[in-house]
């Protein structure tokens, strides 16, 4: 499948296990419950693409772009994702517990109810993010620019945050998360 260009597939319960994906080109696709386990996506380019429920393990996502997508409820577990592209994608529901993404541009991505536990995202940049319902325990933030971002009061609390950079309402909503009271 090496630099091939689908427009349009449609994909459903398909194993895609240790297949070379390089250079893919995907406008328009839908994969469905696929697998995609020691796949090399690398270099590959995916705009409009949905990724539904797929699982990526120990996938290869290196210098890939993904424009307008979606990963609603994929999971990803111990790949290779530096450097990669996320323009407009939608990551409600996606699992990326342990990723490794620190200075990833993350501006103004969904990320509601994703799981981001012990993820590094240090130095990221996250702003008018939105992390509602993220599952942020022991995910790394530090430095990370989140100002204009929605955290619910358990990611404030479950995140480690030093040095990241918040506006008034955030840096009020993690006073009050941590107890104090703002009056």
């Amino acid at each position: 499948m090496y630099g091939q260009k689908w427009e349009g597939r449609s994909f459903v319960g398909c194993d895609f296990t240790e297949a070379d994906m390089r250079g893919l080109v995907t406008s328009g696709c839908t994969f469905t419950e696929c697998t995609f386990d020691r796949t090399d996506l690398g270099e590959s380019s995916h705009t409009a693409t949905a990724f539904r429920s797929c699982r990526f393990d120990r996938a290869v996502l290196a210098s890939t772009r993904f424009t307008s997508c979606s990963w609603l409820g994929s999971t990803f577990v111990d790949c290779a994702m530096r450097p990669i592209t996320l323009e407009e994608t939608d990551l409600t529901l996606a699992g990326l517990s342990g990723a490794r993404l620190p200075k990833a541009s993350l501006r103004g991505m969904r990320l509601r109810e994703a799981n981001l536990q012990d993820a590094d995202l240090r130095d990221a940049d996250l702003r008018e993010a939105d992390l509602t319902g993220a599952r942020l325990l022991g995910c790394r933030l530090e430095g990370t620019d989140l100002r204009g971002a929605r955290l619910d009061a358990d990611g404030l609390v479950q995140a480690t945050l030093r040095g990241a950079r918040v506006d008034l309402d955030t840096a009020v909503a993690f006073a009050a998360a941590h107890g104090l009271r703002v009056e």
